[in-house]
């Protein structure tokens, strides 16, 4: 009877075939090491930069590299000899040979010029054991019937993963030659001269604030805050459309393309206030239907001037830093990111996994995780945060820098911080009331006060810029039209022309 061939699932055969597999590691690498360093100590200090003990594959390997450490940091020599009183209880060192085999590592050695390339070694086959391990838990995680675990959750955990990981592989850093600083910051310098901006930084568009800050600087984390119904979003908004247009018309030579995180209002909201402040309609108006036939054609015509305009919207909720740094890596790799803006700061969550006693170390991790997202990316990131209710009981409502909620660490992790300023909006809410023991005179004499002062202040705006590490502080006058949640140059004496 003729036998009938069955064919093995493919799935088997590869599971088979991983069983036979080998973590990767290279034990005469590590031996060698270890030897370079007993016969000269100097070994040690090319690789202890980025090696640790548990980076060695065998145990045993680790402690010694450990041990090692702790006599060179007491100013002792590390050999054979001096080791000896570590290990001669050490089971696994037993195992290994006892403390013979700190001899034979000795006459293991290799030359010390090559104990850097020995160590990134066996540091390069570490990461690629911790990336198998990462890769068995995905699989795992994926196959696991958790209803709350959805695909598009376990991938941006994978990236943030992956993240961490090639983040502890950039072992490249430390101490850069003057001349290769000095020419970078030459050549930014350059750069700057050559635009037709002259800013070093993503222009915001608003003449007197670009001539104080220099623009939005590469790797600086940007604060801009104040009390609700001030304007933050509005000007947030505002600086992310005239970098973006800019970017646009100049043909990337000038201005960014913007990341914009909106965990307070939807894309959809986002969208529209910036077609309200390109065609001078009311983004009321706008909502309610109120809308002549021109008006709405001024919409539609405005609209597809904006189409091409290089802005991404992200209106996630509650998003972590992790989650947001892991979207903004993946905007930069596909569109060129050139500024982040976040609104705002304290709708923002810690990284999964982490717990905080208070929510100041929360608000700590989150400005840390910017500030380190800003260096990284080299982009300028603007994050918009709420002022204390302490503001509304001084008669001077002009914010300060202890204002800022949990403002230690949003003040120490930040390079500049910003608070817009409305004298219209408490001016507006203090309208004056008729006494009953007043007089029709007194009255209408404080009346007159306050609408003369209220005339003064009128669509009138400061933004504070209270902390600059980069120059001077001061005060920028800006105009706001609040119609159409506008902020715009406020012409003055000093802008006019010659």
């Amino acid at each position: 009877m003729p036998t009938v061939a069955t064919e093995r699932p493919q799935a088997v055969t590869e599971v088979e075939v991983s069983a036979f597999r080998r973590l990767p590691h290279n034990l005469d690498a590590e031996r060698a090491l270890l030897g370079a360093i007993f016969v000269d100590n100097r070994a040690f200090e090319r690789v202890i930069e980025f090696m640790r003990p548990e980076h060695f594959f065998l145990p045993h390997h680790g402690r010694i590299f450990q041990a090692v450490g702790k006599i060179i940091e007491r100013g002792q020599i590390a050999d054979p000899v001096t080791l000896k009183g570590f290990f001669e209880n050490d089971d696994g060192l037993v195992d290994a040979g006892g403390v013979g085999y700190l001899y034979e590592l000795a006459a293991s050695a290799v030359a010390v010029i090559n104990a850097g390339e020995y160590g990134r070694l066996i540091y390069d086959l570490f990461l690629k054991r911790q990336l198998i391990g990462l890769g068995h838990d995905m699989v795992n995680e994926a196959f696991s019937g958790e209803i709350e675990e959805t695909a598009p959750r376990l991938i941006e955990a994978a990236e943030h993963r992956l993240y961490e990981l090639a983040a502890t592989g950039e072992y490249e850093g430390g101490f850069r030659p003057f001349k290769e600083s000095l020419t970078r910051a030459l050549e930014m310098a350059d750069a700057a001269f050559k635009r037709e901006s002259s800013l070093s930084g993503v222009p915001t568009g608003f003449i007197a604030m670009d001539k104080l800050l220099g623009g939005l600087h590469r790797s600086d984390l940007i604060v801009l805050a104040g009390r609700p119904s001030m304007g933050k979003t509005a000007l947030a908004t505002n600086m992310a459309f005239n970098a973006a247009y800019t970017y646009a018309r100049t043909n990337g030579a000038d201005g960014a393309v913007v990341g914009f995180f909106s965990l307070e209002m939807s894309a959809e909201q986002l969208a529209a206030r910036i077609i309200s402040e390109s065609s001078n309609i009311g983004s009321d108006r706008m909502r309610k239907g109120e809308l002549s036939r021109d008006e709405f054609a001024r919409l539609a015509t405005t609209s597809q001037e904006l189409l091409e305009l290089p802005i991404f919207i992200d209106d996630s909720p509650a998003l972590s830093v992790s989650q947001l740094r892991t979207r903004a890596r993946r905007l930069k790799r596909q569109s060129k990111l050139g500024l982040i803006v976040v609104d705002y700061l304290q709708l923002m969550s810690a990284s999964a996994g982490t717990r905080h006693d208070n929510r100041m170390m929360e608000i700590s991790e989150i400005t840390r995780g910017l500030k380190t997202l800003a260096k990284e990316l080299e982009v300028p990131v603007i994050a918009l945060s709420q002022l204390s209710r302490a503001v509304e009981q001084r008669e001077d409502k002009r914010p300060q820098l202890s204002d800022l909620r949990e403002s230690g660490t949003i003040e120490q992790d930040s390079d500049v911080v910003m608070f817009i300023f409305r004298q219209q909006y408490y001016l507006e809410r203090a309208e004056p009331q008729r006494r009953p023991e007043e007089n029709d005179e007194k009255y209408v004499e404080r009346r007159m006060n306050w609408e003369r002062n209220l005339e003064e202040v009128k669509n009138k705006a400061e933004v504070i810029v209270a902390k600059q590490r980069h120059g001077p502080t001061g005060k920028v006058d800006l105009s706001f039209m609040g119609e159409f949640t506008r902020f715009e140059n406020l012409a003055t004496a000093q802008d006019a022309p010659f």
